[in-house]
């Protein structure tokens, strides 16, 4: 089956071809500013411009013509609202010009399903760390399980508010990771003191976004030390938490989920953890653990084809607020 996906829920947009387990192309869009951050008005305004370009990319470097698609998936919750309508009127236009099938398809769940095409995980514990997502998840029992979250800000959206506070742009991640680099063995070993944050299975990131602001205003230490200092902070607080949801389902696999994953530090901490604790540590390759659309067209076929789940174009919406344990997961 050749699976068309369409990726739309935040600053990215993305289509994806895929037949059978093969990923023929999986393009994407990203919006982003040298200063401040997303406005969603304008994003969406970017998708908008974005669709027909990445739709005729990914239909070029696939070898496909329109017509051979046989499904649309797309990205209908958790988002933003004013570009996940993009993607939903692209995925109904488009569904109703080729006569196929059209399955909604939530974010959260792609980010874990897509690990079973990209890793040999069987039964993971997915850390999800993205912009606006921050989740401990599992299946367990019909659905896939929240066992830990943020309880204020994502991850992500710390990172970008700490980047554009330091007037970085956006996205910031990849900003502080390079400069946190820059720190010399010597100066590591001088970490700054900042809030941490971990109550139980969650975590809490808005005091932390509070005292780093602070900081940055008093002047009184260099950036690169900021950077290395967030890092080994933030990421020691989910590699906590995922660890203490390793033992509590009693699993054995960790995988990385969300564009925070391709973090190399947090991927190390991860590594490290797992291994003291006899589990294994899986990372997909950073261009499904960005937003993507390859990870919309995998769990659209998988949904259709082993749940029997097909969504009409006359009720294909979009759910911003949708979490990640209230669907029903019917095609495990």
């Amino acid at each position: 089956m050749i699976v068309l996906g369409i990726e739309s829920t935040a600053h990215t947009f993305g289509i994806a071809v895929l037949r059978d387990r093969e990923v023929l192309a999986n393009i994407t869009d990203s919006f982003t500013t040298a200063h401040g951050g997303m406005i969603p008005a304008k994003v969406a305004m970017h998708h908008e411009e974005a669709y027909l370009p990445t739709l005729r990319k990914a239909l070029n470097q696939a070898g496909i013509a329109l017509r051979d698609v046989e499904l649309i998936a797309y990205s209908d919750a958790p988002g933003i609202g004013h570009t996940l309508r993009i993607g939903a009127a692209a995925a109904k236009s488009l569904a109703l010009e080729l006569g196929v099938p059209l399955v909604g398809v939530n974010h959260c769940i792609a980010h874990l399903e897509v690990t079973a095409l990209t890793t040999e995980a069987k039964d993971p514990v997915l850390l999800y760390c993205s912009g606006a997502n921050t989740q401990i998840i599992a299946y367990d029992e019909g659905k896939y399980r929240i066992f830990g979250e943020t309880l204020d800000v994502g991850i992500g959206n710390l990172l970008d508010t700490f980047a554009r506070d330091l007037d970085l742009g956006f996205p910031g991640g990849p900003k502080v990771e390079k400069l946190a680099l820059l720190a010399t063995d010597e100066e590591m070993r001088n970490l700054i003191s900042l809030p941490y944050s971990v109550k139980g299975m969650d975590v809490a990131f808005a005091g932390l976004q509070t005292n780093l602001l602070h900081k940055i205003k008093t002047k009184e230490f260099r950036t690169e030390h900021l950077c290395y200092s967030v890092q080994e902070h933030v990421f020691a607080m989910l590699v906590e938490v995922a660890e203490r949801a390793l033992a509590h389902v009693g699993k054995k696999e960790l995988v990385l989920g969300g564009g925070v994953g391709c973090n190399k530090r947090l991927q190390e901490m991860c590594s490290i953890m797992c291994e003291a604790r006899g589990a294994k540590f899986y990372c997909p390759p950073n261009q499904f653990l960005v937003d993507n659309a390859a990870m919309i067209a995998w769990t659209g076929k998988i949904m259709h084809e082993r749940g029997n789940i097909q969504t009409t174009v006359e009720n294909a919406t979009i759910k911003p607020y949708e979490r990640t344990d209230d669907v029903e997961v019917t095609w495990k």
